[in-house]
């Protein structure tokens, strides 16, 4: 079996087959799939038959295990999540606002991965907005001002107990195991553009979910400028839309993407398993 890399007509993403990962692969394939995720932000592997030990395998290929600071884990396997949401279920869909996983940590994560357990017949796509075509696409002037920002992130707003995701959210009746924290609302500072420590490659990282505002700069005057730029990120051409199947295997760069969940399928069940690769600068 040959490895073939099949690129989206999308601004990012591949889908990759001939490939087994049920089975240990090799140091020079693990280098190759590594330039190929750098490179299309995006890979889906379909049809991958994948159990929790192969899933923390493959994960391990790209890094050390990330932290998952307000997730519980499945039994017996502490570096897994569930993302999980019942047919019944009626809380809002979780994470639906672009952002990059985890920004708000010292040094956040460099990948995420998901192996899809079971998917609905319609709906749930995963949204990805390449964050190299935006910077690369903004205004010279709002270029400008990008590379001089340095933006306040934290998770507040959404894990802290009076957060999106917090204890009301919890008695709400949500099937994925989420565990709000008041450290939630400590505040680390990022700068707003960053080289991809592989590439070299500069890109937006930015998240209107996380970022609370722009140091040194009043509060109207950033939530102004932070809506600005993300509208230019998240703009239809810089968007991939991913359609999950049932055993498929998409792993992610967050450090040149930001993505987003979608809902559609209410009434179905859904379950993928999550691991998150840790980076080890920023």
């Amino acid at each position: 079996m040959s490895l073939t890399i099949s690129p989206t007509k999308a601004s990012c993403g591949a889908v990759v087959s001939g490939v087994d990962l049920s089975k240990k692969i090799s140091s020079d394939l693990i280098a190759e799939l590594r330039a190929h995720w750098t490179e299309h932000k995006v890979l889906a592997f379909p049809d991958q038959h994948l159990t929790d030990d192969d899933l923390e395998r493959f994960t391990l290929y790209f890094g050390e295990f990330g932290e998952d600071p307000f997730f519980g884990h499945i039994e017996g396997h502490e570096h897994i999540a569930a993302i999980q949401r019942n047919a019944d279920e009626t809380t809002p869909i979780f994470a639906e606002v672009f952002h990059s996983d985890w920004s708000f940590l010292e040094i956040p994560p460099a990948g995420t991965v998901l192996y899809g357990l079971t998917i609905p017949p319609m709906g749930g796509n995963t949204l990805f907005a390449d964050q190299v075509a935006a910077y690369e696409q903004l205004p010279p002037i709002l270029r400008d001002k990008a590379d001089d920002l340095t933006a306040i992130h934290s998770a507040e707003l959404g894990y802290a107990p009076d957060g999106a995701y917090g204890d009301n959210d919890q008695d709400g009746g949500r099937s994925m195991q989420i565990i709000p924290s008041e450290r939630a609302r400590e505040k680390r500072e990022h700068p707003f553009v960053r080289t991809h420590p592989e590439t070299g490659k500069k890109a937006l990282f930015s998240s209107a979910a996380y970022i609370q505002g722009f140091a040194g700069m009043e509060k109207a005057e950033s939530d102004s400028l932070l809506m600005e730029f993300y509208a230019h990120q998240t703009r239809d051409e810089f968007v991939y839309s991913h359609a999950w199947q049932k055993n498929m295997l998409v792993m992610w760069d967050n450090r040149s993407l930001l993505h987003a969940a979608t809902g559609g399928y209410d009434g179905y069940d859904r379950l993928l398993h999550r691991t998150t690769i840790a980076d080890t600068q920023f």
